[in-house]
């Protein structure tokens, strides 16, 4: 069983703690990113905002390093452990081993992990560990829901990065959003095996295109970044991921799947240095405002769409509807 704290309490109970946690030297915070790296517009981008809001409003002074193959996760981790960062953060579910190690390397150490948790025993191995996992399925409904209400053909498409949970999440919730709105249509799947290769998102995109899929979302990082260029290309719909990407092509980007990655590191940063923190997993989704819909500027979506889905939301975050988690659940809503 995952130790897990809402959001909103978790925040709550830090206003108290803000002043003698910072009121000595400025915190020393490092990042390090995965393969992905910087410059996908997307989820890494996002957790370097997040890097950028803890030297603006706490002074702190930090650093990244940005992986270029898995077996660098653990000598970044522990490199940076030993320069006396009091908070390290791994950025993404594939460092998972590589936080669980290190952490117990440097038990003085905080870390921080994005897109995953850790069980209850493991917890009790490792007591200077913040998992951070976010229910993407909520946000993904949303634009399913945009997606189903927008395309002319019937026909939609689903690009991921890799095949893990959290990419699944992605994938399923975006389905039950558009099943759920109509159940009769299409949805196209692919997944690239990379977040790094936007030409191979791309070639995927422009196949679903061929398909006569006229809405795409992605979630898969820089590779789908060539979502959205095809999406260009083929005068077509995409929905962005992560962070709000209307700006990669205005006229292109139905509206963004928000994840508040930036949040998250600022927010779990000051967690982690509470001097009384015990490891646990934070979870964010609508109900936290974690996860949702890119601002109205960037939304191209119709003012039914947007409504339609602005009403589930309302619904999700008080609980009347529960996004199913796992594509065996949300297959279950398609009728051929």
């Amino acid at each position: 069983m995952k130790r897990t704290i809402s959001l909103a309490l978790a925040i709550g109970m830090l206003f108290a703690l803000v002043v003698p946690v910072f009121s000595a030297a400025p915190p020393k915070v490092a990042i390090v990113f995965d393969i992905g790296g910087l410059g996908d517009q997307s989820f890494n981008d996002a957790a370097n905002r997040g890097r950028l809001m803890l030297e603006e409003k706490l002074g702190a002074k930090t650093t990244y390093i940005e992986s270029r193959t898995p077996s660098d996760y653990e000598p970044n981790l522990a490199g940076l452990a030993r320069q006396g960062y009091d908070v390290i953060w791994g950025i993404g579910f594939m460092m998972s081993d590589a936080i669980k190690n290190v952490s117990q390397q440097f038990p003085n150490t905080k870390f921080g992990i994005i897109d995953n948790g850790y069980s209850e025993e493991e917890y009790k191995a490792m007591k200077n560990v913040l998992g951070v996992l976010f229910k993407e399925q909520e946000g993904s409904f949303l634009v399913g829901v945009l997606a189903a209400l927008t395309t002319k053909t019937n026909i939609v498409g689903f690009v991921g990065g890799m095949d893990f949970p959290v990419i699944e999440r992605f994938e399923s919730g975006f389905k039950a959003g558009v099943w759920k709105t109509n159940p009769k249509i299409k949805i196209l799947t692919n997944y690239t095996g990379t977040f790094n290769d936007a030409a191979k998102g791309k070639i995927v995109t422009m196949g679903m295109y061929l398909q006569n899929a006229d809405v795409v979302f992605h979630a898969a990082g820089q590779t789908g970044l060539g979502t959205i260029e095809a999406a260009v290309e083929q005068d077509k719909w995409a929905i962005g991921v992560d962070s709000d990407q209307n700006h990669v092509a205005p006229n292109h980007v139905l509206n963004s799947m928000i994840k508040r990655v930036e949040v998250a590191v600022f927010e779990g940063t000051k967690m982690l240095l509470d001097p009384k923190f015990a490891s646990h997993t934070v979870v964010f989704g609508i109900k936290e405002d974690g996860v949702g819909l890119a601002p109205e500027a960037s939304n191209r979506a119709s003012k039914a769409a947007t409504a339609k889905a602005l009403e589930w939301a309302e619904k999700i975050r008080k609980g009347e509807y529960v996004v199913p988690e796992w594509r065996v659940d949300a297959d279950k809503l398609y009728t051929k």
